[in-house]
Formats: structure tokens, sequence, C-alpha cells
């Protein structure tokens, strides 16, 4: 998967950097081609291990679109790495989940999670829109060098 992520990186440098930790590779794939296609630099882990080297290498996104539901370590041990270890100041979290249990929200939130996307209740396009719009609340800046 390496290989790939360096293409993806390559072919698209300009927008925001966005990291997608799945454990799913169809859903990986197809949020990444969303994402690319709008101009992102696009990072992918297929669960919190990976996903955690990510940020200790230096990669420094402007969103990490996480799931929750993952074999081993879930989304939430995920970002409560993240907060512990202040891998992501300043980063958009998002979980991407679904898991629409009450319980699974409020914990994200006490976390620190700017957002909590329902993956059946949208489409890519939608969530991308989504955290583009949740990027540019934060820190009220468009992308580096639009592509669209």
């Amino acid at each position: 998967m390496e290989e790939k992520d360096s293409a993806k990186t390559e072919a698209t440098a300009g927008g925001y950097k966005v990291l997608l930790v799945d454990d799913d590779d169809f859903m990986i794939d197809m949020y990444c081609r969303k994402f690319t296609q709008s101009g992102d630099e696009v990072r992918s882990a297929s669960n919190v291990n990976e996903g955690l080297e990510l940020l200790r290498s230096g990669f420094k996104p402007d969103a990490v679109v996480f799931d929750l539901a993952m074999p081993g370590k879930t989304g939430i041990d995920f970002l409560t790495a993240v907060r512990e270890e202040k891998l992501a100041a300043g980063t958009v979290m998002v979980a991407l989940t679904n898991q629409w249990e009450a319980q699974h929200k409020e914990k994200v939130e006490s976390l620190g999670a700017d957002g909590y996307i329902i993956k059946a209740e949208v489409v890519p396009s939608e969530i991308m829109k989504k955290v583009h719009e949740l990027i540019l609340a934060k820190h009220g800046r468009e992308p580096r060098s639009p592509q669209r």
C-alpha cells in the first residue's frame, strides 16, 4: 500500500492534507479517490498502528478521518493515542463510522473530535465536503493550492 500512497501523494500535492484510517480497503480506495479528485494530498492506513506511525513520522494532515470499528485497536484507541501523544495538534479529527449509538458519539466528542459522520447516511462526495468545511471552520483558510 505504501507505493500506491506515494503515487497518490505526488499526483495531488496542493490541496488539503488528509489521513484516512480504515481497515476496509474498498472504503479507503473510494475515499482516497474522492479526496484526490478534489486536489487533496491523501495518505491512508489500514489500522490504528499504521495511522499512528504516519503521524509519528512527521506527516501533518489538515484532517484525519478514521473509522471507529476496526479489529484490534479501535478508532477510540486511535483518537486517545493521538491526543495523549499530541500527534495532531490543530488537526481536524473526524470519526467516519456506522456506529450510530449515542455513547459512541459522546465518547468521540469527549476526546475532542471535530466531527462524527455515519457512513450509511452520506455519499463520499458529501463526506469530502463536510471534512473540507470542518477544516475551513477550524482554520479559516482555503486549501493551499486548490485544483478545482
